[in-house]
């Protein structure tokens, strides 16, 4: 048996340097060095800070490989430090936006551990959407985080059982601002789409829908996915939804599409799902939401409640765990 590297926990478990780079993406310091400031002094009078304080954050950062001190107090970036003026980044780093909502509900992992469940509310108090509603510049960041400028464009191809022939209208269930619906039209242009999600979220769906050259192909509904869906497309696409929610919340969002996929339809689920015997891991959709990937042995304990059964399951080309169900008649 190979001998185990010594871990250092006082490194695993210092807080200092994540929040020192949570605290200068947020302040966008990285930016304004671009922008040809160095020198501490103005560095702090274009954040709004205090010189001192933001000297010792860069110094710390400068000891850890992020920015370089040229002269004493004047900071340069380095190739850690460019990356903290790439937009897609800074999502996950501002605090002010959903990066802050994620940095502080793992403050929650205590009572997600003790009791399986979310304690988001603790913090923010609302639910992890509900907040969302109640800001729409974070709930904005969010849309971004998850859509292309944040995780890249999504996967439009992948495959059914059978192809894609015979299916001439897809449901996007919490679909988001659209991305990955318009990818799925832009590339099999026999198909029409229907996109449903949070009002909130849909209504920024218009530009990405009509760069795509979509716009007249997409009905949109504006709803939650746990109140009854359009019926009437063959085909109900779930990316990225079911990790997001308990077990008894997942099931009630396959009975949802499970009813509206009655007689003849399928569901189809993009990630969340995973070969059984893949390891079990710590996600921020489980203290955010007590969120759950699963394996498929469990997935078809939740798919069987919702009156579901799995016809199909892997991995694609695509890069995705593709599950096909149908309704049980």
């Amino acid at each position: 048996m190979a001998t185990q590297k010594k871990v250092d926990l006082w490194s695993l478990s210092d807080l200092r340097t994540p929040w020192c780079i949570f605290v200068v993406a947020t302040l966008r310091i990285a930016n304004y060095i671009a922008a040809g400031k160095s020198e501490i002094n103005a560095l702090a009078a274009a954040a709004g800070c205090d010189a001192d304080a933001l000297h010792r954050v860069l110094t710390h950062l400068v000891g850890v490989g992020v920015f370089q001190e040229t002269a004493p107090g004047r900071f340069a970036l380095n190739e850690a430090a460019q990356d903290l003026v790439d937009p897609a980044q800074l999502l996950s780093l501002d605090l002010t936006g959903i990066g802050g909502r994620m940095a502080y509900a793992w403050s929650t992992l205590l009572d997600y551990v003790r009791t399986g469940a979310p304690a988001y509310q603790k913090v923010f108090g609302r639910p992890f959407f509900e907040d969302l509603d109640a800001h729409p510049k974070v709930s904005a960041s969010f849309d971004a985080l998850i859509g292309p400028m944040g995780h890249g464009k999504p996967n439009p191809h992948f495959e059914i059982t059978g192809g894609w022939a015979l299916i001439h209208t897809v449901a996007d269930v919490g679909g988001g601002t659209g991305s990955l619906l318009a990818g799925i039209l832009q590339l099999r242009t026999h198909l029409k789409g229907i996109l449903i999600d949070r009002a909130a979220v849909v209504a920024r769906s218009a530009e990405i829908l009509k760069e795509a050259g979509v716009t007249g192909r997409v009905t949109i509904h504006a709803q939650s996915f746990f109140d009854p869906l359009p019926s009437g497309a063959e085909l109900y696409l779930l990316k990225s939804v079911l990790n997001d929610w308990p077990d008894d919340e997942a099931t009630a969002i396959l009975s949802r599409c499970a009813a509206a996929a009655r007689p003849s339809g399928r569901v189809v689920v993009l990630s969340g799902v995973h070969a059984d015997g893949t390891p079990k891991e710590l996600t921020i959709e489980n203290v955010l939401l007590g969120g759950k990937n699963r394996t498929l042995t469990e997935f078809k304990l939740l798919a069987k409640a919702a009156g579901l059964e799995v016809t199909s399951s892997g991995v694609q080309s695509s890069g995705y765990f593709v599950v096909e169900c149908r309704p049980v008649l």
